[in-house]
């Protein structure tokens, strides 16, 4: 599945979604974009989901217009030791069993 990390997530994140094409922001040159047009540069490149700290999108945003889903990590921090024990709950919703489809929102919390 292809995947991008928000600007908001390490990017070292990526080592936990083995099996994935993972991208940051800042490495496809759209950092700075606001989350609308991020959505809509997703779209046209092919990533599915957004994975992200931003509670708030689901509420700023037509996901289902966007054609993308997005799974937001909420923690304490941004930080790489509070988001990786959400990871296997994240890998879970993103797997062959997982039904996350574009539109969606999944929340995953400690």
């Amino acid at each position: 599945m292809r995947i991008l990390l928000d600007e908001c997530v390490p990017r070292r994140l990526r080592r936990e979604l083995p099996g994935h094409d993972v991208h940051t922001v800042p490495e496809m040159g759209w950092s700075g974009k606001k989350n609308g047009e991020l959505l809509q540069l997703m779209t046209g490149d092919g990533f599915a989901v957004l994975l992200t700290v931003d509670q708030s999108m689901r509420h700023q945003q037509n996901l289902q217009a966007a054609g993308v889903a997005v799974v937001v990590l909420v923690s304490p921090s941004n930080r790489l030791p509070d988001l990786v024990p959400l990871m296997p709950a994240a890998l879970a919703s993103l797997g062959s069993l997982g039904s996350i489809k574009p539109g969606d929102v999944v929340e995953i919390t400690a």
